[in-house]
């Protein structure tokens, strides 16, 4: 069994799974906008993470400039339950 925290640990990777899961395909830089302080660089090496274990899926498209899209796979999706849970833990104690 994998290491649940290496796969969705970290303060980042649970942010761009939330939103891709609860928001749906973000392009880059919709992406960097919404997780408010992180670099460039941390949130494509955060993406490519996810991509290789398999919980977002990376799409390229062959335009000028080109575009990118970012999307939670199935995989990702259910951990929607798991989301749901910590949020209204956390809402319990706020």
């Amino acid at each position: 069994m994998p290491d649940i925290a290496k796969l969705i640990g970290g303060k980042w990777k649970l942010i761009i799974l939330q939103i891709l899961i609860f928001q749906g395909t973000k392009r880059f830089n919709e992406l960097r906008r919404l997780c408010d302080g992180v670099t460039q660089t941390m949130l494509t090496n955060q993406l490519r993470a996810l991509e290789k274990d398999g919980l977002v899926e990376r799409k390229v498209y062959a335009e000028v400039p080109p575009r990118v899209e970012y999307t939670a796979t199935q995989k990702a999706l259910d951990l929607e339950e798991m989301f749901e849970a910590m949020h209204n833990w956390w809402l319990s104690y706020s």
